[in-house]
């Protein structure tokens, strides 16, 4: 067989993986604080809690921006894609314009 078939679970894992954009945004804010609050009573420190704070917002932001790029880049593909590529005016015939 020429074609390779997608496998049947891969629509679902798609779906999942655009949903867990929320909860990775959670997570990476959360394991930011924990870090800054280990660091804090680890070393005594308490600016290490707000550094903690900011690399869990970065974290979440770098998230954001990984999955922006992979959705660009797969709506990229359906744009070069023919059968969703819209006919500009000129390209019309004289009966498709009035």
């Amino acid at each position: 067989m020429s074609n390779q078939e997608e496998p049947k679970l891969k629509k679902i894992v798609l779906a999942a993986d655009g949903l867990s954009l929320g909860i990775s945004i959670v997570v990476a804010i959360l394991l930011g604080v924990g870090l800054g609050l280990l660091m804090k009573n680890l070393f005594e420190i308490p600016w290490l809690l707000w550094l903690g704070v900011f690399w869990g917002v970065s974290a979440a932001i770098l998230n954001v921006y990984k999955a922006y790029e992979k959705q660009k880049k797969s709506l990229d593909e359906l744009a070069n894609d023919p059968r969703y590529r819209h006919k500009k005016y000129d390209d019309l015939d004289e009966d498709d314009k009035y």
